[in-house]
């Protein structure tokens, strides 16, 4: 007899990353290796240098930095041979700044990795004005941004960042099912989501 039920899908692997992770993840090459390797998912320094634009002798230098605080890891499922496999060692990274207040180095090394999100924001929308054109209406009207203003204590505002997050790790765990089921709608596409805080500036 068929088993109808679905196996729940497993919560994204989480990392809230220390003072040594963050002081190794600040940097531009390493930043998209493991964004290459959670999205593309396993790969060799030989292919993520043709697809990042850059020599396998950078890709492997790096990986090995990011192995050794456990941000990436070898695939067990590819070893041997010549070829070393790669796999992100988590699907998600998270931390508070506030969690490296006493250590200048390790505060500086998060604000530029805040600054690089930022910077990937611009280019991303960048990239999107350039190309709209090529797009269909529906997806030009479900691509955007918007913001609205609301006036909350610090507390409030992480409950409201908690439940925006919980809502797109539905999205994310259900369209992973879908995938996994070979049953992803023929228009769905990769689609990356920002989400954003900031105080609203003097002036406005």
């Amino acid at each position: 007899m068929a088993n109808d039920e679905v196996t729940p899908r497993p919560a994204p692997r989480e990392v809230r990353i220390d003072r040594r992770q963050v002081r190794v993840l600040a940097h531009p090459l390493r930043m998209r290796l493991v964004g290459a390797l959670r999205v593309k998912g396993p790969a060799t320094a030989t292919t993520l240098a043709e697809l990042l634009g850059t020599n396998t002798g950078a890709t492997s230098y790096h990986l090995r930095q990011l192995a050794e605080v456990g941000l990436v890891v070898e695939d067990p499922d590819r070893g041997g041979g010549r070829q070393r496999w790669w796999q992100a060692a988590h699907d998600v990274t998270s931390w508070d700044p506030s969690d490296f207040d006493d250590d200048p180095d390790a505060r500086a090394a998060i604000e530029w990795i805040q600054g690089d999100q930022v910077r990937l924001l611009v280019d991303t929308a960048d990239h999107w004005f350039a190309n709209q054109h090529e797009w269909s209406p529906a997806w030009r009207d479900g691509f955007g941004m918007s913001d609205i203003v609301l006036t909350i204590p610090p507390a409030r505002l992480e409950e409201l960042k908690t439940e925006m997050w919980q809502l797109l790790e539905r999205y994310h765990r259900e369209a992973t099912a879908a995938d996994s089921a070979d049953s992803v709608d023929p228009e769905a596409r990769p689609v990356q989501v920002f989400m954003a805080a900031y105080p609203l500036r003097e002036g406005l």
